[in-house]
């Protein structure tokens, strides 16, 4: 990693083919499919079911998106932004605040002119704010659904239908696990019946997903924390893939990040919980994936280094100029990659 830089990872993306919003149907979106041997192939999301072989394992994020957004003012009246980044306590949330002038400790603030928050003190870039009530509840009656910077529009009840995977169910993200946006009831109960099986992992995706690198080498650049589990039955299940011959394919950037945080921490697995801020660049040997599912990530990203390392960086050069010249559609509405390892 040592000698990498961030235009090491760079590309020229039309604005044009970021995706505003999601495709009319979950499985509508294409698929660039980069096999094992550097081929690609331009296909469909629903024919990743035929690319699938029974006993592999599909490991997906069940992380819930909270509606982590709200709007508000100082009692000074001067406006603030403010996107939760992590629940720490029922009526407690660390946040990023935008706002003219940042408060200092014991601030009340005013929030969607609902109720009163007020600020106990810094924790780095993130304030340390005291709810009247359970954070979950007051963002789920108040909160917006926090679609990323680069989506333009207002979010509104499609984005909180659409920006969500159909089997989350632990909330706490402030950022969707999109590769998973693609999947959809019938295609989940096609694949059990091909033979391919599920398991499940949570990590609540942080708003430090889209922070820009900002260091040119990469070994400077210090990776922002992420919550996640690892439970014992998806072991079991990455245990009787490996003894059927069958492959572990992770399910999005996140899916990969918390199995091979786990690996990191204990090899054999174990079932594991905690923040991890593994940063994977080329290089990094994987241990337990052997495929993935995934969107087009942004330029320079972490993301972009973490499916470099997985299918080498000319690989993914390639790939990337020719879903740009195909006109994929990018980032979290975008189109899907199907990354096989070499």
């Amino acid at each position: 990693m040592s000698d990498l830089t961030l235009d090491d990872f760079d590309y020229v993306l039309p604005p044009e083919l970021i995706a505003q919003s999601p495709a009319a149907d979950r499985t509508a979106s294409r698929l660039l499919h980069l096999d094992a041997q550097g081929g690609l192939h331009d296909r469909q999301f629903t024919d990743l079911i035929g690319l699938l072989r029974p006993n592999d394992l599909l490991v997906f994020n069940d992380t819930r998106v909270i509606k982590a957004r709200l709007f508000g003012e100082k009692s000074s009246g001067g406006k603030v932004e403010v996107l939760v980044e992590r629940i720490t306590a029922p009526d407690r949330a660390l946040v990023h605040m935008r706002a003219s002038k940042s408060p200092k400790a014991g601030a009340v603030i005013r929030l969607e002119d609902a109720f009163d928050v007020t600020m106990l003190g810094r924790e780095d870039d993130l304030f340390d704010l005291q709810f009247p009530g359970p954070v979950l509840d007051l963002l789920e009656a108040h909160g917006a659904t926090p679609l990323p910077p680069y989506i333009t529009h207002t979010p509104d009840a499609g984005d909180d239908a659409r920006y969500q995977t159909v089997y989350a169910r632990e909330p706490g993200a402030v950022a969707a696990p999109t590769a998973g946006l693609h999947f959809d009831e019938p295609t989940l109960s096609q694949l059990k019946a091909k033979g391919v099986n599920t398991a499940f992992v949570t990590l609540h995706v942080g708003a430090g997903t889209f922070l820009p690198v900002r260091t040119e080498k990469l070994s400077e650049h210090v990776m922002h924390s992420e919550w996640y589990t690892l439970p014992e039955a998806t072991i079991k299940a990455i245990e009787a893939t490996r003894a059927q011959g069958g492959r572990v394919i992770a399910v999005g950037t996140t899916s990969v990040r918390a199995l091979e945080s786990a690996a990191k921490a204990h090899w054999p697995l174990q079932a594991t919980e905690g923040d991890t801020k593994l940063f994977i660049t080329p290089g990094y040997e994987y241990k337990v994936i052997d495929a993935m599912v995934t969107n087009f990530h942004l330029p320079k990203s972490t993301l972009m280094m973490l499916i470099s390392a997985l299918a080498g960086m000319a690989p993914i050069k390639a790939a990337y100029a020719h879903a740009v010249a195909q006109r994929y559609r990018f980032f979290s509405y975008g189109d899907a990659m199907f990354i096989e390892k070499p």
